[in-house]
C-alpha cells in the first residue's frame, strides 16, 4: 500500500493526463461531481450568480452548482440532442450569468467554436462537463480542452476508470493551482493555516494506480467502445421504428445512441431494461433536468426540445466487459421487441 498521504502516483497520473491530453494541467479529485465543483469554486461562482446549464443533462452536472451556492438556468438542446440550443442560451444571459457549463451527454458535444464565441462575447466563462467524453473530439480539438476548464470522472463504466475519482483539465495556472488547495483542505504545503475552508476531495493514491493503469491502455479501450457502439448501430440497421446511426467522427461511443420511432418511445425503453438491455431512460430514469422534482425551484420555460430528444432517443449502456455475445443479445432483443411492440399497447 502506498505511504499515508502520499501523492506520488496521484502526481504521476496528472502528469500523464497532461501529457495525453494536451494541456498544462490536470488536477486529480475523489469524483466527477467534486470536479465540477471544484471548477465552479476555482472560477468565483458562488451566491448570486447564474450557470446555463443544459436541460439535457444527468443530476450529477446540476447539483455542484447548487452547491456553489449558485442558480442553475436550463438551457434547451439543438434538434439533435448534441449541443445547445444557441438562440435559447443567448435569451436566457442576464447580468447575474457568469459561467456556461455545457454537458457532453453520451459523448457527444456540439460545436465548441461556436460556443466559445457566445461564451466570449457575454463574458462567460466555459465549463465543461466531460464525464462521460473521454476522447471524444470535434475539430481535431478533445472535448474537456475547449473552455476554461474541462472536468471527467473516473466512476466505472468510464472509459478510463478506477472505481471512484475524477479530474479537472486545464491550461490556466490560477485555476490549477487553486483546485489543488481547495482539494486538500485548503492547507499550505509548508504546514501553515489555511487561507479559507477548503474540501477533502483527494483522490486515493491506490485508486491513482488504477486510473493509471486504464490510462495506459486508453487507445485500446478507447477503440473496444466505439467498436461496440458501431456494431450495435449495424446489428439493428433493417429494424423497424429504430434509427441507429453509427458513432459520428470524434465521439468516443460511449454509449450506443439510438432513436426510436414507436409509439411511446419512453415506455418501449422502460420496457427493454426490464428484458436486461440496460438503458439511460429505462434503467436511470433520465428525464430533461429542469423537469427532476429536486430542481423544481429553478424550472423556467419548458425545454422542449430537451425532452423530445430524451423521450425518443434509447441510448444504451455500455462497459469494457460487454463482449461480443453480450452485445448481439442486447441487438436481438431490441429487434425482437421493436417488431411487437404495437401489440405490447
Amino acid at each position: 500500500m502506498p505511504r499515508p498521504a502520499g501523492t506520488e502516483y496521484v502526481a504521476d497520473l496528472e502528469d500523464e493526463l497532461a501529457a495525453r491530453f494536451g494541456v498544462r494541467h490536470a488536477v486529480a479529485v475523489s469524483s466527477g461531481t467534486a470536479a465540477l465543483h471544484t471548477a465552479l469554486l476555482c472560477l468565483g461562482i458562488g451566491p448570486g450568480d447564474e450557470v446555463l446549464v443544459p436541460a439535457l443533462s444527468v443530476v450529477m452536472s446540476v447539483a455542484p452548482i447548487i452547491y456553489a451556492g449558485a442558480r442553475p438556468v436550463f438551457v434547451d438542446c439543438d434538434r439533435h440532442g448534441c449541443g445547445l440550443d444557441l438562440d435559447d442560451l443567448t435569451a436566457k444571459v442576464t447580468g447575474a450569468t457568469k459561467a456556461i457549463l455545457p454537458v457532453h451527454l453520451w459523448g457527444r458535444q456540439g460545436d465548441p467554436t461556436q460556443l466559445a464565441r457566445v461564451a466570449a462575447a457575454h463574458g462567460l466563462v466555459v465549463i465543461e462537463d466531460a464525464c462521460q467524453a473521454q476522447g471524444s473530439s470535434t475539430g481535431g480539438r478533445v472535448a474537456g480542452t475547449n473552455g476554461d476548464v474541462g472536468c471527467f470522472s473516473l466512476k466505472d463504466g468510464k472509459i478510463i476508470w478506477c472505481g471512484e475519482g475524477g479530474y479537472l483539465l486545464t491550461d490556466r495556472d490560477d485555476i490549477a493551482g487553486r483546485a489543488r488547495a481547495l482539494r486538500a483542505h485548503h492547507l499550505p504545503p509548508d504546514g501553515g493555516q489555511p487561507e479559507m475552508v477548503g474540501y477533502n476531495y483527494r483522490l486515493a493514491e491506490p485508486l491513482a494506480v488504477l486510473a493509471h493503469a486504464n490510462l495506459a491502455r486508453f487507445d485500446e479501450l478507447l477503440d473496444h467502445r466505439r467498436r461496440q457502439a458501431r456494431r450495435l448501430a449495424v446489428l439493428l440497421t433493417a429494424t423497424p421504428g429504430i434509427t441507429a446511426t453509427p458513432t459520428a467522427t470524434g465521439d468516443n461511443g460511449y454509449s450506443a445512441v439510438i432513436r426510436v420511432d414507436l409509439d411511446h418511445p419512453r415506455a418501449f425503453c422502460e420496457h427493454l431494461a426490464q428484458l436486461g438491455v440496460p438503458n439511460s431512460v429505462g434503467t436511470f430514469g433520465l428525464m430533461p433536468a429542469d423537469r427532476r422534482p429536486a430542481f423544481a425551484r429553478y424550472a423556467g420555460s419548458p425545454c422542449r426540445q430537451a425532452a423530445t430528444v430524451i423521450d425518443r432517443t434509447l441510448a444504451v449502456v455500455l462497459t469494457d466487459h460487454d463482449t461480443e455475445e453480450r452485445i448481439n443479445g442486447y441487438a436481438q432483443t431490441i429487434s425482437r421487441e421493436a417488431s411487437t411492440w404495437a401489440t405490447h399497447q
